[in-house]
């Protein structure tokens, strides 16, 4: 048994509380269980009013699964514990105190509690292992319910996604523009070598990326930065690059950049050469992409601002010196929808929020017209139920779900969870 338990059993009162009395036998009457305090230090609810007796005591609750771990805590020499006036425990093991010598009263919630509601908690959290906690009734969840909690569920993943933005944000002195380039890179290099490109962006003052107007010393610059201009090859791109590269690197002073880009099990097309010539296409005929991006309101004008392809050097070249088969390598749609999805949508829900007006029905039609993303996560929640994840918003939702509840057992501060609980012990 977990101590989020006993939270849910006071928060909600899922306890015969009319009845409920203190380890001494005196009545409890409680008027108000308090504020949930979850992130900050002191008791775990605030401000709570409780009648113990014939005494109204108004102050804090402390929750835990022994009395003994108020001291194993050591709340005795705690300031912000001076205040408790209840002791809410699952096992009442030995005597609290306060600093004035009189004793805490405790509320022994295991004599409270109904058996039907301690056997669905064990059901829940303590069967043998799965993939998910409530994998056997996924199914049964309404689409009303689940709708609303994958709602709630994507805004809080882009609450997350705004983290790295406000930090950008911040080391760019308030540059959006400068945000959108580190960010884009860093999208660009996918898993493999997200953190490598969003360390070359970091390395190169946007303005010096502004100032340039063709697309080969754009690449010098990328490349360079990126440390794939340090072998030698008797390629003649490659030199021309490396010369270029130099000049750029004595200019601007720029510092070397120490993150290593990665070919090894990519396939051709994500491989960094390639990536990399896309995004200086893009930042060469899109100036200001913000400024555009900010005001974009629909699916249809993200893929027309993306539509770039490689410079010519690529349309026969994977890497340098090794020619292949003539293609044009633009940016396919499934790539530009993960762009749209890790980077289009988070920045454009960051600036409208630091603006005080998010369009969140305007960002949830745009990623509702994706398409599902596919990986073990969501073919496993479609497995559990039919389409549960249709499009893009979903998808992001249910690996919000999955990384942030399912894994962590959170089950109690999860809708779905709650409501399994609720529904079964009714």
């Amino acid at each position: 048994m977990k101590e989020d338990f006993l939270h849910y059993l006071w928060k909600f009162k899922k306890f015969n509380f009319l009845k409920a009395e203190t380890t001494a036998g005196e009545n409890i009457k409680i008027l108000n269980s308090g504020l949930h305090n979850v992130q900050n230090p002191g008791p775990d609810f605030f401000n709570a009013k409780i009648e113990i007796g014939n005494q109204l005591w108004a102050g804090n609750v402390e929750i835990h699964l022994k009395s003994s771990d108020w001291y194993a805590h050591h709340h005795e020499r705690d300031a912000h514990y001076d205040n408790v006036i209840l002791h809410v425990v699952w096992e009442d093991d030995v005597a609290v105190f306060r600093k004035d010598k009189t004793q805490i009263p405790t509320l022994q919630l295991k004599d409270w509690t109904l058996p039907e509601m301690l056997s669905n908690y064990k059901n829940l959290l303590e069967a043998p292992q799965k993939w998910i906690n409530c994998e056997s009734d996924f199914h049964q969840f309404t689409d009303f319910q689940l709708k609303n909690w994958l709602e709630r569920l994507y805004v809080e993943r882009l609450e997350q996604k705004s983290i790295l933005i406000k930090k950008l944000l911040k080391e760019t002195e308030n540059n959006w523009e400068a945000v959108l380039f580190q960010l884009l890179a860093k999208n660009f290099g996918l898993n493999k070598n997200g953190k490598a490109f969003l360390a070359m962006a970091k390395s190169i003052p946007f303005s010096v990326v502004r100032k340039i107007e063709e697309v080969e010393i754009l690449e010098a610059l990328y490349f360079g930065q990126a440390n794939l201009l340090s072998q030698e090859t008797d390629d003649s791109y490659f030199i021309q690059l490396q010369k270029e590269y130099e000049y750029l690197k004595h200019k601007f002073q720029l510092q070397a950049n120490q993150q290593e880009v990665q070919f090894f099990r990519l396939r051709p097309p994500n491989f960094p050469t390639i990536r990399l010539s896309q995004l200086a296409q893009l930042y060469i005929h899109q100036k200001n992409l913000f400024s555009k991006i900010k005001a974009i309101q629909t699916l249809e004008e993200i893929y027309q601002l993306f539509e770039i392809e490689t410079s010519s050097y690529w349309k026969n070249h994977y890497s340098f010196g090794k020619e292949s088969k003539v293609t044009t390598k633009k940016l396919s749609k499934k790539f530009i929808d993960l762009l749209i999805i890790n980077s289009i949508v988070p920045i454009k829900f960051a600036y409208q929020k630091s603006q005080g007006k998010v369009e969140v029905e305007n960002l949830f039609h745009i990623l509702e017209s994706i398409e599902a993303e596919s990986n073990s996560s969501i073919k496993k929640f479609n497995q559990l139920r039919d389409k549960t994840a249709s499009n893009a918003l979903e998808s992001q939702a249910l690996l919000q779900l999955k990384s942030n509840y399912c894994d962590l057992n959170k089950c109690l501060q999860c809708e779905l969870g709650l409501s399994l609980l609720q529904r079964k012990a009714s």
